[in-house]
């Protein structure tokens, strides 16, 4: 009985985790082939909150709503053209960045440096799918691509993640994962 609600009340934060990926996909700043997004704080704190088997599950229901039409990529968008458009190695990349973050986190415990180490792994993790996919789709130089696809992200990242560990040391005493 006990492993039943824990589940129905991992799937529920995994549901919610999906749904406020997508409110960040909303939150969106058009500045070229690749938005300004809040997505990432979102799929940080999924990792965080989560960990590394709920936070995958969650990003993965994000995916799935996206590829199948439902709007919840940026700019309220949907459908399989974003994932193998310029946005889809990004997009795909949020999986091994969520799992990494989860990982991390469940390894710490909560010890900020773990959380901090995870969430810079999981951007590692976005950008190495996201900028060579993005190379791919729009033919750009490698350098163009950095130009316009990672470098102008960085300072924000940083902001996010800055906001994401305070958050999930607030929001993990309510969400205890067993």
């Amino acid at each position: 009985m006990k492993q039943d609600t824990n589940q129905l009340r991992m799937t529920a934060y995994a549901s919610l985790m999906a749904a406020l990926t997508a409110v960040g996909a909303y939150i969106s700043i058009p500045i070229g082939p690749v938005p300004i997004v809040l997505q990432n704080l979102f799929v940080f704190l999924t990792g965080l909150l989560l960990g590394r088997k709920w936070g995958t599950i969650a990003i993965a229901m994000y995916l799935l709503a996206g590829i199948c039409g439902l709007p919840v990529f940026a700019g309220g968008k949907g459908g399989i053209g974003h994932v193998i458009g310029p946005t889809g190695g990004y997009l795909i990349g949020y999986v091994p960045a969520v799992f990494f973050i989860g990982l991390l986190a469940e390894k710490g415990r909560g010890r900020p440096f773990f959380d901090l180490m995870g969430m810079l792994l999981g951007t590692a993790a976005i950008y190495g799918l996201g900028v060579p996919w993005l190379k791919l789709v729009t033919n750009m130089s490698f350098a163009k691509t950095l130009a316009l696809g990672m470098y102008p992200f960085l300072l924000g990242d940083a902001i996010k993640i800055s906001v994401a560990i305070p958050l999930a040391r607030k929001l993990r005493p309510m969400v205890e994962r067993k």
